[in-house]
């Protein structure tokens, strides 16, 4: 960032109050003048304005800050509640001898969401992005702790290591086909090597598969049931303006008791192909393949896309035959920043597409699922969708965001009915082996779109304003549901809480 202010990139106040901020938020590299506070707080808080607490030392590096979401709102469908979100909690970070870097977490959260959340977490015993919950007050509030951390270590100047607690978004757009940060957490062992103009990322995830008393009935008596994620990226730089990259994911389950042995140690080799391992040990695991790339085609303007095979044979993909297995996500999108000359507006569109059963497995401990949530994309399968979104600066402390989400999904007239939608179903209930389409069962039509205004009031202390608006319909069932919600919320050392879905 200073290298790039120093020839002159950043123009604008927005562009240039942004450079400062960076700056101080990561002062512990740059040491910049601006990131001291004029008045510490009883000469030890507050010496910088990013940190409630630091030190900073050749030896040690931390940064202790509290984490603090309060927010209010009116949901048009929630006649006897208001909605509030009330998160407390802290954050810590730090570096030993500029080589091992620490990261934690830990927030205590109660909440009234919106009315289609919660229609939501009924459907799928679940409350979105975490993991478990509990009821709060008797009402359609609920309570649940977030905890995230890591370990990272440079174990040589090209290659880092991670391991942790935490989740992953991989790709370019508002949406991924393969790893989204939709669901919660998971344990995790992460290396990243950057040489030359490769990348490649290894990726070892525990999910949980079946959370006990909400798929089985059964007591939580012991661990929940696991499965396990392992996932390897490969991308590489193409001249100046052009990165492709290919992906494999592959998911098993070491408490499946369809399976013979537990721990498959052939999937923790970093750099083999999964699918051949598959094929060769018998195995019925499931596994994804895909490629994805961006693009800078013109000056401000980013082309991007990912392509995900689950499952396909070419031939049937030929004749056009809606072959159940023929499992395909697909997804295109453009950026355009400073867009038609004005600085600070950025523009982004998006279209995705999921085809009936991609994701899903013949057992739940195989499909592409943590803790009932999808790890890809939030609308799990069978539908497509585009997205639009505008983001403006108009002045340094002021950041507009407006979003707008159309999709078509084709879900289940019963719980006796499998038309590809729902991951939770296993695929060998399928309706049909062919002339399955996209929006299959009973259609819905959803249109969502929300506007946010957030003003920083000081380093890291956001005020947001937020409407959403959205509309849920299908002429099949007969049915319209409208939701409006309007709030506030003030937060501190903390990113906005979004639902988009």
């Amino acid at each position: 960032m200073d290298s790039v202010e120093a020839d002159g990139g950043f123009e604008s106040k927005s562009d240039q109050f942004n450079v400062e901020y960076i700056g101080n938020d990561n002062w512990e590299w740059g040491q910049p003048e601006t990131a001291d506070s004029k008045k510490p707080i009883l000469k030890h808080f507050y010496k910088k304005k990013a940190d409630f607490y630091s030190i900073h030392t050749k030896d040690f590096d931390l940064h202790v800050n509290p984490v603090i979401y309060v927010g209010l709102g009116q949901d048009s469908r929630l006649t006897d509640d208001n909605l509030f979100t009330n998160t407390r909690g802290i954050e810590v970070r730090g570096m030993v001898d500029e080589k091992v870097g620490f990261y934690t977490y830990l927030a205590d959260n109660q909440a009234i969401m919106p009315s289609y959340v919660n229609e939501w977490r009924t459907e799928k015993g679940v409350v979105p992005h975490e993991g478990f919950w509990k009821t709060f007050k008797e009402g359609p509030g609920v309570d649940f702790l977030q905890a995230r951390g890591y370990i990272s270590f440079n174990a040589t100047k090209h290659i880092d290591l991670q391991f942790g607690h935490d989740r992953f978004f991989v790709g370019n757009g508002q949406r991924s086909m393969v790893f989204s940060d939709f669901a919660p957490p998971g344990l995790f062992f992460k290396g990243n090597v950057k040489v030359w103009k490769l990348n490649y990322m290894f990726l070892l995830n525990r999910f949980v598969a079946d959370p006990r008393g909400l798929v089985t009935g059964i007591e939580r008596s012991s661990n929940y049931p696991n499965k396990i994620v392992a996932f390897h990226h490969l991308s590489v730089n193409i001249g100046k303006k052009l990165n492709v990259g290919v992906f494999e994911s592959v998911i098993y389950s070491p408490d499946d008791t369809t399976r013979l042995g537990g721990f498959d140690m052939a999937y923790a080799n970093p750099i083999i192909f999964y699918r051949a391992i598959e094929q060769q040990n018998g195995s019925s695991d499931n596994v994804l393949l895909g490629l994805d790339f961006k693009w800078n085609a013109l000056r401000g303007v980013q082309l991007y896309g990912q392509l995900m095979l689950d499952e396909f044979l070419l031939d049937n993909v030929k004749e056009g035959n809606g072959w159940w297995a023929n499992k395909v996500g697909v997804q295109a999108g453009l950026k355009y920043v400073d867009a038609f000359g004005v600085s600070n507006l950025d523009l982004q569109g998006e279209y995705n597409l999921v085809r009936p059963y991609t994701y899903s497995h013949n057992s739940q401990f195989g499909s592409y699922t943590n803790f009932r949530q999808a790890v890809a994309h939030p609308l799990e399968a069978n539908f497509q969708e585009l997205i639009g979104v505008i983001r403006y600066q108009p002045i340094p402390k002021l950041t507009c965001v407006a979003k707008v989400f159309v999709y078509n999904k084709g879900v289940d007239g019963s719980v006796d009915e499998n038309w590809g939608g729902n991951l939770l179903k296993n695929n060998s209930t399928r309706e049909k082996d062919y002339e399955n389409t996209i929006g299959q069962g009973v259609p819905v039509d959803v249109a969502y779109g929300s506007f946010t205004a957030s003003w920083m009031l000081k380093h890291n202390l956001f005020v947001d304003g937020t409407y959403i608006y959205r509309e849920s319909k299908s002429t099949a069932a007969n049915y319209t549901n409208t939701t409006s919600v309007l709030s506030m919320a003030v937060r501190w050392n903390i990113a906005q809480r979004h639902y988009e879905f």
